[in-house]
């Protein structure tokens, strides 16, 4: 039997009932238990957790857990710099890549519209999404507990509720990716890198009044549609709402 001390910190207190949020958390194991599995029994998921310190040194999820030790478990350190600290993935999560759940079209949408490399299909089960996130270092985008609890799911953000531009926000926020806009540069449809045109080009495809008011054209090669620089109203809007 081993007793010891757990303390979760910050977003990863939302997974735990409350009388053991933002506490230590005084534990004790039978027999030889791992920290991922002792992780999982407090209902976290793995895929949310970045970094455990036992005692002040960073371990792997592998570490056995033992009498008198202190574990410290944090999230995702998008913020920090932590490059001289052993993480937990082999991979790191500044590969900004995303893979978005089948109810997210709208935060999808304007995703792209920013310029974020975001993956999405109505017909991806569970299964899809979490093997296509494997294959490609993606990102899950998604509202479901039960997906980030999955032992194969390495990189997973939890999308907060309420309307795609708080979404987008939040996400924004979290992951400090500010810095990696690139707004109209993805076709919002597929998600393939748009192309620059010449006005020469598509003169016989549009009317005078609208080549003089718009001197930039973008073209999707994927969708064989062509995009103004800004693609409509409502989202222009929604984009500039992302910054008030």
């Amino acid at each position: 039997m081993a007793k010891g001390t757990f303390r979760f910190y910050e977003e990863l207190n939302d997974f735990l009932p409350r009388h053991l949020k933002k506490v230590d958390i005084e534990t004790e194991t039978i027999g030889k238990r791992s920290i991922k599995e002792t992780i999982k029994g407090f209902g976290v998921p793995p895929s949310t957790v970045d970094l455990v310190l036992v005692n002040g040194q960073p371990v792997d999820f592998d570490y056995i857990f033992k009498h008198g030790d202190r574990v410290s478990v944090y999230p995702v350190f998008e913020k920090l710099n932590i490059r001289n600290v052993s993480l937990l993935r082999k991979l790191p999560l500044r590969r900004v890549r995303f893979i978005a759940d089948v109810d997210l079209h709208e935060m999808v949408q304007l995703m792209r519209m920013l310029g974020f490399d975001t993956t999405f299909n109505v017909n991806y089960r569970v299964p899809d999404i979490v093997e296509t996130s494997g294959k490609e270092n993606r990102i899950i985008l998604t509202k479901q507990k039960d997906l980030l609890k999955s032992d194969s799911v390495t990189h997973a953000v939890q999308v907060c509720s309420g309307p795609a531009t708080k979404q987008v926000c939040h996400l924004m926020d979290d992951l400090d990716i500010e810095d990696r806009v690139n707004p109209f540069s993805r076709c919002i449809r597929c998600n393939t890198r748009l192309e620059h045109l010449q006005t020469n080009a598509i003169l016989d495809r549009i009317s005078p009044e609208t080549d003089r008011i718009f001197e930039k054209y973008l073209h999707c090669r994927s969708c064989r549609k062509d995009d103004r620089q800004n693609r409509s109203r409502q989202l222009e809007v929604d984009i500039i709402r992302l910054y008030v």
